[in-house]
């Protein structure tokens, strides 16, 4: 082979692994990012091990979602009043991920349970919509094993929303710390969040300004989670290969996220 012949074969490899590369880079910005579960706040929608593509199509754009590097690629001022582009509703039930409002960085991810205007309560563990009781049914115990082997079994419950999304929840104490509230008023342009692991979820519950979620702003949501791609009970480091077959959570693989 000649010395030209070979020149151009490393060029043409550089060229597609670039073009590669930007094609990943486009769809990341613009369409799906991908997202691990690193807590049991949602449990058992999600689990810890979970990875999952989030649809950053699906309610607009703000500076908070279409980012590159850090960089904020969207002005406030070209967004509408929310600070959005091309913005879109979230319904209730839809399970998003945003960035915490008291530090606008941090990756947070939770279900959509007020929109703007709803006033959202808590009584007895109940969640309550606008003065009415959200349905909810007992269903089959939620299981677990730890890592030394130990079992233990959550009440789950089947809740169904007005707008008839239904979903799990856990509920490890029935008199758990945020089991009963006050009634909270979402602000117009915001909403307000819920982990489905009732009693171990950090949501909008609990004010910003007492270190939780709060209310969430509409420039904050990053996108719509929508699929599993892969997930692993972490038994297994990256390159420990030979134990993939059984950290691996088959089952969940290409699961739609409800």
């Amino acid at each position: 082979m000649s010395k030209k012949k070979k020149e151009d074969g490393f060029w043409e490899t550089i060229k597609t692994i670039l073009i590669a590369v930007l094609i990943a880079l486009v769809v990341r910005t613009f369409a799906y990012e991908p997202f691990n579960i690193p807590s049991g706040s949602m449990k058992s929608t999600l689990l810890v091990g979970d990875y999952l593509f989030v649809s950053k199509y699906a309610y607009g754009y703000s500076r908070f979602s279409f980012d590159l590097f850090g960089w904020d690629l969207i002005p406030p001022s070209l967004g509408n009043e929310s600070g959005r582009i091309l913005a879109g509703t979230p319904e209730r039930g839809d399970v998003v991920v945003f960035k915490l409002p008291r530090d606008n960085t941090t990756d947070y991810i939770k279900r959509i349970i007020g929109l703007p205007g709803d006033r959202i309560q808590v009584v007895n563990g109940v969640l309550i919509i606008n003065g009415v009781a959200v349905k909810r049914e007992r269903i089959g115990d939620f299981t677990e094993t730890n890592a030394y082997g130990r079992t233990r079994r959550i009440v789950r419950f089947m809740e169904t929303l007005p707008n008839g999304r239904r979903y799990e929840t856990l509920d490890m104490d029935f008199q758990g710390s945020y089991d009963n509230t006050e009634v909270y008023v979402v602000p117009e342009r915001h909403y307000f969040a819920m982990g489905d692991n009732r009693d171990n979820s950090l949501d909008s519950r609990v004010p910003a300004n007492r270190g939780g979620v709060g209310f969430i702003p509409a420039e904050n949501l990053v996108g719509r989670a929508e699929i599993i791609f892969f997930s692993t009970n972490g038994a297994a480091q990256f390159w420990e290969l030979w134990k993939w077959p059984t950290a691996t959570r088959f089952g969940r693989i290409f699961s739609i996220v409800q």
